[in-house]
């Protein structure tokens, strides 16, 4: 027995055994942006930020390019924990009526105006509903102001949309508008968008430069009209069940990280919207300035059923466009 003790004792003295090692804490990061779009650049600024400030706490890791679930399947994974993050836009007006806000045409007038929409509108009505549906949002970035791209003509009013068959995100208002201008709307996942332009299945799609033009769809796309529709703000969406398991320092730290981030991402789509609008005729599609007017008058349906089918709806818009004053 003395012996066994002894032998013991020199194992542990030479480091043969070696207790047992924490295992880091991996926090999964899902996007459908593609390289170099604006989610993948902020979604990787915010891990590296959010990574030097955990200092090996815990550890963000970005999967983009749909690699972990197109936004619907990023949506659900978030509910049931094993995605941690996901970046989600449009679809989020899928999820809580009040988001189709962003879906009104022409709303958002700049950045500014938006920053101002934030703090007034959308941490008062828009997270909380989207917290009552078990979503939890930490911070407003970017998806960008939008404009049409397609294959049969130039895009200079609402009459030159008829007939022709437009990608759309999943969410009903997108498609209510793009009705009402005379187009086929016909909603897509984005992963599948660039095979379906080079297929014929659709004849255009709309997007912000970021995504059009790290999706490449401009090789497959004869026109681009900066009709600049809608502006869709992403938002950093967590799980809420998940997200409440993390070690408060850890969630507070990831919050203040992804809040702080925002200034990067406005700074960086705004610089990508000029130098990507140069690459883009560089690259041969043919852009014109659509008659944003005429799209405003066209619009006056879909404000009228989103403030009187979505509850609060009127005061909201209301709201929000009384904010654009100075902008």
């Amino acid at each position: 027995m003395r012996l066994l003790k002894l032998v013991a004792g020199l194992v542990l003295a030479t480091g043969l055994v070696t207790p047992a090692v924490a295992q880091e804490l991996v926090l999964k990061f899902g996007h459908v942006g593609a390289p170099g779009s604006l989610f993948d650049v902020s979604a990787n600024e915010f891990a590296r930020r959010a990574n030097e400030r955990l200092a090996g706490k815990a550890r963000v890791e970005v999967f983009g390019s749909s690699q972990l679930g197109k936004d619907q399947e990023l949506l659900q994974k978030l509910k049931l924990g094993t995605v941690d993050f996901a970046l989600p836009s449009t679809v989020m007006s899928t999820v809580a009526d009040e988001f189709g806000m962003f879906e009104m045409p022409y709303l958002v007038k700049n950045r500014d105006h938006m920053s101002r929409i934030e703090n007034e509108i959308f941490w008062a009505k828009l997270a909380p509903a989207a917290e009552a549906k078990g979503y939890g949002i930490i911070a407003v970035w970017e998806n960008g102001f939008r404009h049409i791209t397609n294959n049969k003509r130039p895009i200079e009013k609402p009459a030159d949309l008829q007939g022709i068959k437009l990608r759309t995100p999943k969410g009903a208002w997108r498609v209510k508008m793009f009705q009402t201008y005379g187009a086929n709307p016909t909603p897509m996942a984005f992963s599948e968008v660039f095979t379906a332009l080079q297929t014929g299945v659709i004849d255009g799609q709309e997007n912000p430069f970021a995504q059009i033009y790290s999706a490449k769809f401009q090789e497959v796309q004869k026109y681009l009209s900066l009709t600049g529709h809608v502006y869709t703000p992403a938002y950093v969406a967590v799980g809420k069940v998940r997200w409440q398991k993390l070690p408060d320092d850890i969630r507070a730290a990831l919050e203040e990280t992804a809040k702080e981030t925002q200034a990067f991402v406005y700074q960086t789509a705004a610089q990508m919207e000029d130098d990507l609008l140069a690459k883009l005729k560089a690259g041969g599609i043919k852009v014109n300035e659509a008659d944003k007017q005429a799209f405003i008058d066209a619009s006056d349906s879909i404000y009228k059923e989103f403030a009187t089918s979505v509850p609060g709806g009127k005061e909201m818009v209301e709201q929000a466009l009384s904010l654009a004053e100075g902008s």
